[in-house]
Parts: structure tokens; sequence; C-alpha cells
């Protein structure tokens, strides 16, 4: 198998068994994540999002927990793939099942540089957020208040990581 393919297996394995020490091994020093609700710079910044949502699954949402993945393709310095996770919102409590589509970029160490998912807000914030969601989930003023509180609570937990 392809070294970034081993890479993307290891790491979406890890995921699904909330793994966030293996994962971050996967990911470079300079490592850079997007998805609806983040964007991230750093090592801490990226490998601290996945700690956060691993041990906030693990501590109030284990019954709905599951993830799936497929379509994992790679090269020298790209690779793909798609992936499903069902989960309980942490905010509010409510059923999520999202898709997402993933893309990379690998260091020449085979480590994750660049990440970005892509799934479709309105969908996730209907499911997440309710009512809120499915009047507003298609507006930017609503990206960008989950985007300001995803913020917010990485800051916080990296904050009480450090310490």
């Amino acid at each position: 198998m392809p070294p970034n393919k081993t890479t993307l297996e290891t790491f979406y394995t890890a995921f699904a068994r909330l793994d966030a020490d293996t994962m971050a091994a996967c990911y470079a020093p300079d490592a850079v994540f997007d998805d609806e609700a983040f964007s991230l710079r750093g090592h801490e910044q990226v490998t601290g999002m996945w700690h956060m949502l691993c041990d906030a699954t693990k501590a109030r949402g284990m019954d709905a927990w599951k993830l799936s993945f497929d379509g994992i393709e790679s090269d020298e310095r790209t690779g793909k793939a798609h992936w499903q996770a069902w989960y309980r919102f942490s905010a509010t409590g409510r059923l999520v099942h999202n898709r997402i589509d993933a893309q990379f970029e690998f260091n020449d160490q085979g480590l994750i540089y660049r990440h970005r998912d892509r799934f479709d807000f309105w969908a996730w914030s209907r499911q997440a957020l309710g009512l809120p969601g499915l009047l507003l989930g298609w507006t930017p003023w609503l990206r960008g208040k989950v985007r300001g509180q995803a913020a917010a609570n990485l800051q916080k937990y990296l904050a009480q990581r450090r310490r």
C-alpha cells in the first residue's frame, strides 16, 4: 500500500476508535485544517480539535458514535477520502449523520500537511441545531456564529490542556 494511503487508513481507523493520539501522529508540525466549523493552523490547533471532539464524544456521546470511511486514494503528494460520522452533537444532544469529503496534501515525510473537509452545512445544521438550523443554516450569519463558537470552545479546551 502506498505510504500516504497507509497514513489515511491509520488516521480514519484511529478516528473510528476515538484515538486522538494516533490521529495526531498523522499530522505534520505545520499542519493546516479547514472545514465548515474550523480554520486551524499548526499542530497544536489541528490535533487539539481532534482531541476535543474525541473527548466530548467519549464523555457524552458513545451511545451514538459510529464512523465509516471509504474511497481512500493517494499519490506522492495528495489524497482524498469519503467518511461518514454518526454522533450526538454535544451542544444540543441532537443526533447527527454527517457525510464528509476530505482532501489532503502530504509533506515529504508522508504526514498530513493540509486537510480540507467539506460537508453540507445546511444539512448538518438542521440535524445538529434543529429549527434554528432549518431556518438559518443556509445563512452566512449562522455559519459565522457556529465558527465563532467552535473557535472559542477550542481555545478553552487548549488552555485547559496546557495547565
